[in-house]
């Protein structure tokens, strides 16, 4: 295979690899817009307590998702564009952009294998406060916040060899909601499924980073030397020889 023949494949795959690019940016957008959005997770962050253990990590990811979506995505239009136009400055942008992105889903990575159950421990520290506030009668609004809760994970009350709140806790479950798994299995088997989703994204997306990195900085030196799609060599003039009126034009290879 001539080197015509691997910037042209390359192109192709470059256009392919960005399409993809671009509808893992919309399943990150949707993941991240329901995660933020989403009743299951609003109404833990909605809890008003002095302290919230769960709003930190409420806030800083939605932005953080956001900024990774638009990095996704500004590099999957920039090397689309710099493939079709051979532009330089487009490709290259394009590098800088899935760089950035490279570097954001590394250390998310990092951040899952040092603390892979931040999520989780905010969530359910959140959910033992709202419920002992309730338990101990100290707020009404306690009590409907604690079922809004129950109502939204489809649970009920917690099964804990460490609860001192005595008999109250037997008139939480009543009926049909007795039979409801408790919070505390239901938040996890909840956020278990959501944490499979997030891996799941992360890997497909550092291995199209990754391919879109290399076929970047391969596309950008081939424009660089001269080869591109249509033009198999550059055209020079060579100089004219007695008898000649004008030079002819030879081609010199990429």
């Amino acid at each position: 295979m001539g080197p015509w023949s691997r910037v042209r494949v390359a192109k192709c795959q470059m256009l392919v690899t960005c399409f993809f690019i671009l509808l893992l940016g919309l399943s990150v957008a949707t993941m991240v817009t329901l995660t933020y959005f989403g009743a299951h997770f609003a109404v833990i962050h909605r809890a008003s307590l002095e302290k919230n253990p769960y709003q930190a990590v409420h806030q800083w990811a939605f932005p953080a998702g956001l900024s990774l979506v638009g990095l996704l995505t500004l590099g999957a239009v920039l090397s689309a564009a710099g493939t079709v136009r051979e532009a330089q400055g487009l490709m290259a942008g394009g590098f800088l952009c899935f760089s950035l992105a490279f570097c954001a889903q590394v250390q998310l990575v990092f951040w899952r294998l040092h603390s892979p159950t931040q999520v989780e421990d905010a969530m359910l520290d959140t959910y033992d406060l709202v419920y002992e506030q309730a338990m101990k009668g100290t707020s009404h609004v306690g009590r409907q916040e604690l079922a809004a809760i129950q109502d939204t994970f489809l649970c009920c009350g917690k099964r804990s060899p460490f609860s001192r709140l005595g008999s109250t806790e037997a008139d939480l479950c009543q009926g049909q909601e007795a039979a409801r798994e408790d919070c505390l299995q239901g938040i996890r088997s909840f956020l278990r499924i959501h944490q499979q989703v997030a891996s799941s994204l992360t890997s497909i997306g550092l291995a199209l980073t990754v391919s879109a990195l290399l076929l970047s900085s391969f596309l950008w030196f081939a424009i660089r030397s001269g080869c591109s799609l249509d033009r198999k060599g550059k055209y020079t003039l060579a100089p004219r020889s007695p008898g000649q009126k004008s030079g002819c034009a030879q081609r010199v290879p990429c």
